[in-house]
């Protein structure tokens, strides 16, 4: 931690690296400012009541969106049709091969692949805004004709959404780090006040209920928890499998070149948080459906989707397999063992004891299937983790979920890595010392 506060300290003396923190940091609380802007025509009340309905997934969605859904604010939305183009394009570059083509073309092709990306963001917002305005028509509140008001709050929502947009790829540009991810994890480290409220507001419980030092104990176990959370998510984010590489050696006219040894590097969790994500949103789409359209309704099978997630064993169990067969999936999308493999063939590189071509491919593989095996099952238990805790003492969505953990942990380690990047390229004297 020490070294973290060193490296912050050390990027603010280089000018034009404390330029760009400060205009990331600004452009961070223009966010924050607009997540307490409330949308015209709406009854914030009746609509954070509305969406504290779906349990889980409202608290889920209004701890990314850093309070904006449950403010009623103009960035209600957050970023989440953002990230869900994102994913779908990810997914689409891997069936349609124009796509594939455009990937491989460099800066210009991951710029039309960007602007894809807008277009289909703006989409999505579009989609999710009308779906939020139906099911909090009940909020609406104006003195606007019915249809007007529902253009004025659909196209906030949208707006809002974009705006957001915006600003990531703003401090993508100009500032440091990734901005959308900065975002998101602006959005959760606001909240932190009001988990330590929710904690004392359980210590106080627990006391009243019993002893306090059964209260002490309880409270003592659970920070002891999250703080061993946040030890093995940084761990596992910084592990990695080293396959060592051997490059042969050739002569070219009267020099020797080659025969160096380095390693290839596999990272424990190289699908991230977006397994979590995808199984979450599996999970979540029959309740998000059934209370937007159906929530008045008596039905029991409605009654029972809509309670699905509330300490129920089968649930729960289903979506920690999600997590683990998503985990395989995003690996196997993202990491190309074959062009891995084909690369080292043309370089000169070999893996020692290892044929090139495609066994080399297949080892690689083998290799990356079995971080995958542990990578999966280390993020479904981070993600159940809170859940069980939860059970334990009785205090469901008492601290930040595994998500919101893995979330936070990722994005600070990643913008260290780049400040240290930056500096080391300005050969910063003093700074390895």
């Amino acid at each position: 931690m020490a070294g973290v506060f060193e490296t912050i300290k050390n990027a603010f003396r280089i000018q034009d690296l404390r330029r760009k923190l400060l205009y990331t940091l600004g452009l961070l609380a223009i966010y924050r400012i607009g997540t307490q802007i409330p949308v015209p025509g709406i009854n914030r009340e009746i609509f954070t009541q509305l969406f504290e309905r779906f349990g889980n997934l409202g608290n889920m969605f209004d701890l990314v969106s850093g309070g904006a859904l449950y403010s009623a604010s103009i960035f209600t939305m957050g970023i989440q049709p953002y990230i869900n183009a994102s994913i779908i394009m990810q997914l689409m570059t891997v069936v349609i091969p124009a796509l594939e083509r455009l990937q491989k073309e460099g800066d210009e092709g991951r710029k039309k692949i960007m602007q894809i990306v807008r277009y289909v963001t703006i989409g999505l917002g579009l989609i999710q805004a009308v779906a939020l305005w139906y099911g909090a028509r009940d909020a609406m509140q104006s003195s606007l004709p019915a249809w007007l008001n529902a253009i004025l709050v659909i196209a906030t929502f949208t707006a809002g959404t974009a705006f957001i947009m915006w600003l990531g790829e703003q401090i993508n540009e100009y500032g440091i780090g990734n901005g959308i991810s900065l975002i998101i994890f602006a959005g959760i480290v606001t909240r932190g006040p009001s988990a330590v409220q929710t904690l004392w507001l359980y210590f106080q419980s627990w006391t009243e209920g019993g002893s306090f030092f059964l209260s002490l104990g309880m409270t003592i176990l659970v920070v002891a928890v999250f703080l061993v959370v946040i030890g093995l998510v940084v761990f596992v984010q910084q592990a990695e499998r080293r396959i060592p590489i051997q490059y042969a050696k050739k002569v070219v006219g009267r020099k020797l070149y080659g025969g160096q040894s380095t390693y290839l590097p596999l990272k424990v969790n190289m699908a991230g948080v977006i397994p979590i994500i995808f199984a979450m949103s599996i999970m979540m789409l029959p309740q998000t459906l059934i209370g937007f359209f159906f929530s008045g309704s008596d039905s029991p099978i409605v009654q029972w989707i809509l309670n699905a997630s509330q300490g129920s064993v089968g649930y729960y169990t289903l979506y920690a397999l999600l997590i683990f067969g998503f985990t395989f999936f995003y690996t196997m999308i993202q990491f190309n063992p074959v062009e891995i493999s084909n690369n080292l063939q043309k370089n000169g590189g070999f893996i020692p004891g290892i044929r090139p071509g495609r066994p080399t491919a297949d080892f690689i593989k083998h290799s990356a299937n079995r971080i995958s095996w542990f990578d999966g099952i280390f993020l479904a238990l981070v993600t159940l983790l809170p859940v069980i805790l939860g059970s334990i003492t009785r205090a469901p969505g008492l601290w930040f979920g595994g998500t919101a953990v893995l979330i936070l942990v990722g994005v600070a380690l990643d913008l260290v890595n780049q400040m240290e990047s930056q500096m080391l390229m300005r050969h910063y004297k003093g700074f390895l010392d």
